[in-house]
C-alpha cells in the first residue's frame, strides 16, 4: 500500500487556489514529525503570500527559521516591494545564489528562484534554475512546463506534460498542467480543457483560479456568455483577483461593452497589480501610443 499523504488536503487546496482553506488545513495539522512541519509551512507561507499577506511571512520567517522556508521570505520581499531599486537588489541577490553551488534538495528555493526569474521576464534563467531539480518533483515540473508556454514552445511543454503523466497521472498539478496545454493548442483540445476544470470544481469546490481557467477555455471557443459568468463567479469571490480583472478586461473588449467598462478593470489592474507583467506590458505600450501620436502631430504641424 502506498504511503498516505497527510498533506493531501493542504497541498490541493493550494494547487487550486483555495488558500484561506490550505491555512485552516495546515494551522490545523499537528505532527510530530519535523520534515513533514515544515513541509506543511512551506505552503501555509506560500498561500498567505498568494492572498498577499506579506508581512504574515516577513514576521514569522526569522534566522532561526529552517532552510526550506528562508526562501519564501526572499519572495515575500520581491512581491511587496514594486518597481525600483529595491526589487532590482533582490533579483541580483538572487541571480548571484544560483549562479554559484545550490543545494537541488531546497525545492523551496529552486521555486522562489525560477518564480522570480519568470515574473521578471527570465524565462532561460528560470529553466536553468528548475532544470537542477529532483526529477520526481511535480511542482518543479509543472512550473517548468508554465515557463515553455510562456515562451512559445508548445512542443517541449508538452514533453514536460507527458513527463508529469508518467509520474501521476492523477495528480491534481498533471491535471491542471494538462489543462494548460489543452488550451495552448486550442481547437478540439480547448472543451478537453474545459472538462478539466469543470472536474476539479466539482472534487474540490469552485475557486478564482479553476473559475479563470474555465473562463478562458470559454473565451477560446467565443462562448462569451459562458465566459461571463464563471468571471462574474470568480469576481464574488475575489474582486481583486489579477487573473479575474484581465479575463474581464479581455471579454468586455470581445463582448463590444462600453469602453468606461474595460477601462474600469484596467484603472483597478493600473492602482492594485502595478508590478504584473501584463499591466507592466499595457503600460508601455500606452506610452509608446502616446508617442507615436506626438511625433505625428509634429510631423504634420
Amino acid at each position: 500500500m502506498s504511503e498516505v499523504d497527510e498533506l493531501f488536503d493542504i497541498k490541493n487546496a493550494y494547487y487550486t487556489g483555495n488558500y484561506q482553506s490550505c491555512i485552516n488545513e495546515a494551522q490545523k495539522l499537528r505532527t510530530a514529525d519535523s520534515d513533514l512541519a515544515v513541509e506543511r509551512d512551506i505552503f501555509l507561507y506560500r498561500a498567505y503570500l498568494a492572498l498577499r499577506k506579506y508581512g504574515i511571512v516577513r514576521d514569522e520567517i526569522g534566522s532561526e527559521s529552517p532552510a526550506l522556508l528562508m526562501p519564501l521570505k526572499t519572495l515575500a520581499a520581491y512581491l511587496s516591494a514594486g518597481d525600483g531599486p529595491k526589487k532590482d537588489g533582490i533579483v541580483q541577490e538572487m541571480e548571484k545564489t544560483m549562479s554559484g553551488t545550490v543545494d537541488a534538495s531546497n525545492t523551496s528555493l529552486l521555486l522562489v528562484a525560477a518564480t522570480i526569474f519568470v515574473h521578471e521576464g527570465n524565462y532561460e534563467s528560470a529553466l536553468r534554475t528548475l532544470h537542477a531539480a529532483p526529477s520526481d518533483h511535480l511542482e518543479c515540473t509543472a512550473l517548468r512546463l508554465q515557463t515553455l508556454l510562456k515562451m512559445d514552445r508548445l512542443d517541449l511543454a508538452r514533453k514536460e506534460m507527458k513527463s508529469m503523466q508518467e509520474k501521476d497521472d492523477d495528480a491534481t498539478l498533471t491535471q491542471l498542467a494538462q489543462a494548460w496545454v489543452n488550451i495552448a493548442m486550442g481547437g478540439e483540445k480547448i472543451q478537453d480543457a474545459y472538462y478539466i476544470y469543470q472536474e476539479l470544481i466539482d472534487k474540490f469546490g469552485s475557486t478564482a483560479l479553476l473559475l479563470n481557467g474555465q473562463a478562458t477555455s470559454f473565451l477560446g471557443q467565443a462562448k462569451y456568455e459562458e465566459a461571463e459568468a464563471a468571471l462574474q463567479e470568480a469576481m464574488d469571490k475575489d474582486s481583486n483577483n489579477v487573473d479575474t480583472l484581465i479575463n474581464m478586461t479581455v471579454l468586455s473588449q470581445h463582448t463590444g461593452k462600453p469602453p468606461e467598462v474595460s477601462n474600469r478593470y484596467l484603472t483597478q489592474l493600473k492602482d492594485d497589480h502595478p508590478s504584473h507583467p501584463f499591466v507592466k506590458s499595457y503600460v508601455q505600450k500606452e506610452q509608446e501610443f502616446e508617442r507615436m501620436v506626438k511625433q505625428y502631430a509634429v510631423s504634420t504641424s
